[in-house]
């Protein structure tokens, strides 16, 4: 029996590849893969999210206000917020308040979106111990079409319930 196999090693690099030319990296090497292309730290994005769910109708929040939320010093708080200010997602009054800038309001408001999305999806598999940190420990590490997937299919689950009563049926089933 021939075994086919879908990877490779590349000659080049001496890295494992898909036969489409797909490379894989450990975690850490994806994480320096988005460094290379400027993108945001998990970190950022967090702020981001925070600071869009809670900056209000006034558009703003407080530095104390923010690392209370984060459970993080304040002055970990201005750092990240003097990051931000450098890439142009927030105007940071420096002892005083961070304001999302309109790229940052955007993408404070997908991150929520995201946030969501995912955590609406593990609710509806039924996860419900450490939901918050199942959610983020995804919402870090998914691609824009894997998220887009589940949010048809978390839209499925909510037009389809018995499908959802199906599903926990068939658990307790397995669990017996």
């Amino acid at each position: 029996m021939e075994i086919k196999s879908e990877f490779e090693l590349t000659a080049d690099t001496g890295c494992i590849a898909m036969k489409n030319n797909q490379q894989f990296h450990t975690v850490r090497g994806y994480e320096l893969l988005k460094q290379e292309k400027k993108q945001l730290t998990s970190a950022m994005e967090d702020y981001l999210e925070m600071i869009f769910r809670n900056a209000g109708d006034d558009g703003y929040i407080r530095i104390n206000t923010l690392a209370e939320l984060l459970n993080v010093q304040a002055s970990s708080v201005t750092k990240m917020a003097q990051r931000l200010a450098f890439l142009g997602l927030v105007d940071y009054k420096r002892y005083g308040i961070i304001k999302l800038s309109e790229s940052g309001r955007e993408i404070g408001e997908f991150l929520l979106k995201r946030h969501n999305t995912i955590e609406t999806f593990l609710r509806f598999i039924g996860i419900t111990k450490n939901i918050l940190v199942e959610t983020e420990l995804i919402e870090h590490n998914i691609s824009l079409g894997t998220l887009e997937v589940i949010e048809c299919l978390n839209m499925f689950f909510k037009d389809n319930p018995d499908i959802i009563e199906r599903f926990e049926d068939y658990k307790r089933s397995k669990d017996e």
